[in-house]
């Protein structure tokens, strides 16, 4: 029997909402939006449920293996309000490697990433979780290529600031652009790839049975 075509659909998650169709807690689920998904949708990489923003969902299990093991990092770019005001000596903290604790406790050094100041974009909705004008805060634009559990919240939070709202905005080219929270939008195949920057995705060695091979560690913010 043919096989079906794989499907490729990108979603602006919500807070409140975990990134998974099925869970044993009472929580926002991607089941619970609004559009009829194919049978074998999955999430690529996590959100927190407090985060926001960009998720790819597919029906081909290789995408996870593709984006998170391939030769060059991916970047994933994101928008983070933070309480009070950021100075350059933080900035530069942040960029050039922070430590942070992981797990089993142990201390990590992050990665060089790339971060500015930003005004608050004005395509976002408003949402209680972030810092209101009147009090001190600061928005962010943070670029990094690696995910280590709730890395940004935990890098921000070292540097002495809480992180109130974050955003993934973008994956290499795949942006979330104007779509509204809640709403999905689906990909044609090649073009996904395109902007993920894959460009081994139709090759023989990785169309191979991805049940032999190492689990792949996703990142969640």
């Amino acid at each position: 029997m043919t096989q079906p075509p794989h499907r490729y659909f990108i979603i602006n998650k919500p807070t409140n909402m975990v990134s998974q169709f099925v869970s044993t807690d009472a929580v926002g689920l991607l089941g619970d939006l609004d559009f009829d998904f194919p049978p074998g949708t999955h999430a690529i990489g996590r959100l927190d449920s407090q985060s926001e923003g960009l998720l790819i969902l597919t029906t081909n299990k290789r995408v996870t293996r593709l984006l998170f093991t391939g030769e060059e990092p991916h970047r994933r770019t994101y928008w983070v309000n933070v309480g009070h005001h950021v100075n350059e000596q933080t900035l530069e903290l942040l960029r050039n490697g922070i430590g942070i604790e992981i797990k089993g406790g142990a201390q990590y050094i992050t990665s060089p990433c790339e971060v500015e100041i930003i005004d608050r974009p004005a395509i976002l909705t408003r949402h209680p979780n972030e810092t209101w004008e009147n009090v001190p805060n600061t928005w962010l634009k943070i670029t990094l290529t690696e995910g280590k559990y709730h890395q940004i919240r935990k890098m921000v939070r070292t540097a002495g600031h809480r992180c109130k709202r974050l955003v993934r905005v973008s994956i290499e080219d795949l942006e979330l652009g104007d779509l509204p929270p809640g709403q999905v939008r689906e990909i044609e195949e090649t073009r996904f790839f395109d902007l993920l920057k894959i460009k081994n995705w139709q090759s023989a060695d990785i169309s191979s049975d991805w049940r032999t091979r190492p689990p792949v560690t996703n990142p969640e913010h």
